[in-house]
């Protein structure tokens, strides 16, 4: 209050001291002014409208007036200023928001670098794992080259096969049984065999009879040494082969040849060197 009352005393002398100064100005002639109109001249110049430039704005300068004027009221200084402090809000809102979507385009690029660099990561352990199975596979096909060309060369010498064991299996005639002598004979032929590679079995077998009975004697007589070289001795089958005659003669070194007067099985053992030497 005490405040206010001074501030009120000084604009009270401020007002007086420009009041009494244009006053003096107001008596003192104007040199600059145009000369006043003769008498006789009906001409005069246009009043000018009173515009007033202080404090007051027409208010008649006085203590009521003072306390009273909006300049001294918070209302009128908070009206004034609130659209400021709004825009300040404003600002204020608008830089927050940018702060928290530079974090959130900052944690979004850290996050897609990190991604990034897994994937390179990645791609970089997928790019050794298919470089090492790439040296595997070139091993691998070196290996199979390898073992190829030496299948090339066995099978390019299975023509040569050569006698290795002969014997001959006889049945009486109408029958397929294996006789004591008959075993006796395969086990011989059969025993050297063991574990042995780059060899086959060929069986020719004869029967008395004419046509296609005697060609199924013939390989009913074959079927039982087959059975019995397989179960007894574990000669592969595939290394087997048979084959029916039925009556055929004998080719002998006479002119004329002669028919068998009984069941009888032909077994030639052939060997292969080069593929019996051969890595398995």
């Amino acid at each position: 209050m005490s405040n206010r009352l001074f501030l009120t005393l000084l604009l009270s002398m401020a007002l007086g001291f420009s009041g009494f100064s244009q006053q003096s100005n107001a008596q003192q002639p104007n040199p600059n002014a145009p000369a006043s109109p003769s008498a006789g001249s009906t001409e005069r110049e246009p009043l000018k409208p009173v515009t007033s430039a202080d404090y007051w704005d027409g208010d008649d300068p006085n203590v009521v007036h003072l306390i009273m004027h909006p300049f001294a009221s918070k209302k009128y200084v908070r009206r004034h200023t609130q659209p400021i402090q709004d825009r300040l809000n404003e600002l204020d809102e608008l830089t927050a928001s940018n702060a928290k979507m530079i974090k959130d385009i900052d944690a979004r690029s850290q996050q897609g670098i990190q991604l990034a660099s897994e994937k390179t990561s990645l791609a970089d352990q997928h790019a050794t794992d298919a470089t090492n199975q790439a040296q595997v596979a070139e091993t691998s096909g070196k290996q199979a080259t390898s073992r190829v060309a030496n299948d090339e060369q066995v099978v390019g010498n299975l023509d040569q096969y050569k006698t290795d064991q002969q014997t001959e299996i006889r049945f009486r005639p109408g029958q397929s049984v294996l006789s004591k002598q008959a075993k006796d004979a395969l086990d011989q032929l059969a025993a050297p065999l063991k574990d042995q590679h780059g060899y086959i079995i060929e069986l020719h077998g004869f029967a008395t009879g004419s046509g296609q009975t005697a060609i199924a004697s013939s390989r009913m007589m074959a079927g039982s040494i087959v059975r019995y070289l397989v179960r007894n001795h574990q000669i592969p089958v595939y290394r087997i082969y048979t084959v029916g005659m039925g009556n055929a003669p004998e080719a002998g070194a006479e002119a004329t040849a002669k028919h068998t007067s009984g069941g009888r099985v032909e077994v030639n053992v052939l060997k292969n060197d080069l593929v019996s030497s051969a890595p398995h």
